[in-house]
């Protein structure tokens, strides 16, 4: 059975994991992060990732959370009311459970990207929510892996694992050195033909027949405000628009990167 610990100091070290200290401070002093809400540490957990402890709200333990519980007997959670853990975390518990876990190494692109055909591959997308959206359209649309350039937000960080539902542990990604047009050529040289989600130059529809028919294919997506780099759209086969009505000219990169999955994947379905 569990340790149940609770939380009279707030100081306590053992809970720095779940204090506002930096997720990059998390992340390269103590090789953790934080997932949060019962999907998504089940999710982790069925994906091989080991627990360090869990923060709960005191029903939570009994209730809705009492498989994981079970689940993860050798490791401490510390407990106290919603109203101690707000002050702790400073913010409100999705769920009333945390579980601050341990990273795996991230994987080399040769290795998840061997028999895959269809990936995203992410170039300096910093916004949290954006990452774990297009991480859970790439899960359901069936994308194989995604990768992202070392510019990117860190795919395990608390937001976006919560906003992927998880799916960051389900799919397979690692990132790769953003040095345009270099890396683009990286994966042309894996087989992959590379289009970028652009506006400018030649284009061709998310639905062109020759574009849709490759066998393996390599999506790039840029940030919000300047998209993709000149020199990775130049260095790319296809430059690829969806095509829009009424005066819109683009979509937020979540959403374009569901309809363009939609769109590369039909062929599976």
């Amino acid at each position: 059975m569990a340790e149940i610990i609770e939380i009279h100091d707030l100081s306590m070290p053992e809970l720095i994991p779940y204090t506002n200290t930096s997720e990059l401070e998390l992340m390269q002093r103590h090789g953790l992060f934080i997932a949060e809400s019962p999907k998504v540490i089940r999710t982790a957990l069925d994906a091989g990732y080991e627990p360090v402890s869990m923060l709960a709200e005191r029903g939570c333990i009994t209730g809705r959370a009492a498989d994981i519980a079970e689940r993860c007997a050798d490791i401490p959670i510390y407990t106290a009311d919603r109203e101690k853990l707000e002050m702790l975390t400073g913010y409100r518990l999705t769920q009333g459970l945390l579980c601050a876990m341990r990273r795996k190494p991230v994987p080399d692109i040769t290795d998840i990207l061997a028999g895959a055909s269809r990936i995203a591959v992410l170039e300096g997308i910093m916004n949290q929510t954006n990452i774990g959206a297009i991480f859970r359209s790439a899960a359901a649309l069936g994308i194989d892996a995604v990768l992202l350039t070392d510019s990117c937000s860190d795919p395990l960080f608390r937001r976006t694992v919560r906003v992927s539902m998880g799916t960051v542990f389900q799919l397979p990604w690692s990132f790769i050195h953003e040095s345009s047009p270099e890396y683009v050529h990286t994966l042309d040289a894996m087989g992959f033909v590379c289009a970028a989600m652009a506006l400018r130059g030649n284009t061709v529809p998310i639905d062109d027949r020759k574009l849709c028919a490759e066998e393996k294919i390599a999506l790039f997506f840029g940030t919000e405000d300047s998209g993709l780099k000149p020199e990775t759209i130049g260095a790319c086969r296809y430059t690829v628009k969806i095509p829009m009505s009424n005066g819109v000219d683009s979509l937020n990169v979540a959403a374009a990167s569901a309809v363009a999955f939609w769109e590369i994947g039909k062929r599976q379905y």
